[in-house]
This record gives structure tokens, C-alpha cells and sequence, in this order.
């Protein structure tokens, strides 16, 4: 079964048992899946539904992070509920020391030894690690690496 039938599924059910928890997250995630292909005039695949996936869980952690600064609990709380629904649908992210390993292995492979180097080194690694980790902390760790 593909992700979007999957979260199609998971909308219709949670539709059916009128659960408003899932509802919300999963029809904003089933709306922007149709715009993109409406855009791409085709079917998407599972990358392309994962990315958009990956675009709505960011966004609910932008709220969450917006939340916190303003002091609003219940903001927090709903973002928090609707993060947790996306997540299932998302591979299990990468703990920390499988991130440094891939990092470490992959600049090992392209023979890196410089911040000159970064562009090669991301472009080789985000597809190893695509939808398990954070690009702006993979980066991060690549860039600490290349200054050793």
C-alpha cells in the first residue's frame, strides 16, 4: 500500500469515528498532496507524498517553537496532538550516532577535508538519510567534521 492510500485510509477512518485529532492534521496533509499533483498534472510518489509529509510536520514545530515565545499553552498542546498523528506515518528518525556515523562514513568516501567540501558531502548524504533525520542538523554535523 502506498503513503497517500495509507493516510487516505487513516483520514476516512478517523472521519467515520469522528475523531477530530486525526482529522485535522490528515486532511490538511490529503489537501496539500492534491494541490501538488493538480501542479504536477500526475500521481506523486512515496518520496514526493513523504516530503510533503515532512513540510507539515516542520510546520507544526514552527508553531510549537512560535507558541512557546507567546506563552500560549493551548497552541502548544494542539500542535503537539497534530505532530504526534503526522509521525506515524513518518519513518523513525535516526538517533544521533547513526547520524555522526553516516556523516563520518560519507566524507570518508568522497576523501572531504575541507569546508569546500560541504556541497559534495550533503549532496551524497541526504539521500542516505532522507525523511530520518533534520537537514539543518545533518549540516550542522557536516560542517563540524570538515572543521576538524
Amino acid at each position: 500500500m502506498t503513503l497517500k492510500k495509507d493516510l487516505q485510509t487513516a483520514l476516512t477512518q478517523a472521519m467515520k469515528n469522528r475523531d477530530e485529532l486525526r482529522k485535522i492534521p490528515l486532511r490538511l496533509v490529503m489537501a496539500a498532496v492534491k494541490e501538488a499533483e493538480i501542479d504536477k498534472k500526475d500521481e506523486l510518489t512515496d518520496g514526493e507524498v513523504m516530503r510533503i509529509l515532512q513540510k507539515e510536520t516542520k510546520a507544526r514545530l514552527d508553531t510549537i517553537a512560535d507558541a512557546e515565545k507567546a506563552g500560549r499553552p493551548d497552541l502548544i498542546e494542539q500542535a503537539e496532538k497534530e505532530l504526534a498523528v503526522l509521525k506515524e506515518f513518518l519513518p523513525e528518525e535516526f538517533s544521533a550516532e547513526k547520524i555522526e556515523a553516516l556523516v563520518k562514513e560519507t566524507i570518508a568516501e568522497l576523501g572531504a577535508s575541507s569546508l569546500a567540501d560541504m556541497g559534495a558531502v550533503m549532496k551524497a548524504l541526504m539521500p542516505k538519510i532522507q525523511g530520518r533525520a533534520d537537514g539543518g542538523q545533518v549540516s550542522q554535523l557536516v560542517r563540524q567534521q570538515l572543521q576538524k
